[in-house]
């Protein structure tokens, strides 16, 4: 099945996304951009993340909000978009919840 413009879209966002925190961060806690959602027809686009250790999300949430505008121009800079998105982050939490029944499913 061929990729839409907004898999092409979420994809490349999320690499450079990547790309970006893993250069920024203080690396105290890791950072993963689990999906990236695209809203209003791409004029948003809501990152959305894990952090461990799962103490740390605070901590690292407050440091992305921070950075969302430079992470905007870092994107601005390395790829070919007629508009970029402004930027959002969220935990993902339905990674959590799989996270954490894969955790029961080893204890029984």
């Amino acid at each position: 099945m061929p990729a839409t413009r907004d898999d092409k879209l979420r994809e490349l966002i999320r690499e450079l996304a990547g790309e970006y925190f893993a250069r920024e961060s203080n690396h105290q806690s890791l950072i993963t951009i689990t999906n990236v959602e695209i809203v209003n027809k791409g004029s948003k686009a809501r990152l959305l993340i894990t952090v461990l250790p799962a103490e740390q999300e605070d901590t690292a949430l407050s440091f992305m909000h921070r950075q969302l505008t430079e992470l905007r121009q870092y994107v601005m800079e390395r790829a070919r978009l007629m508009r970029v998105p402004f930027f959002e982050v969220a935990i993902d939490r339905g990674e959590k919840n799989r996270q954490r029944l894969d955790d029961i499913e080893k204890t029984m």
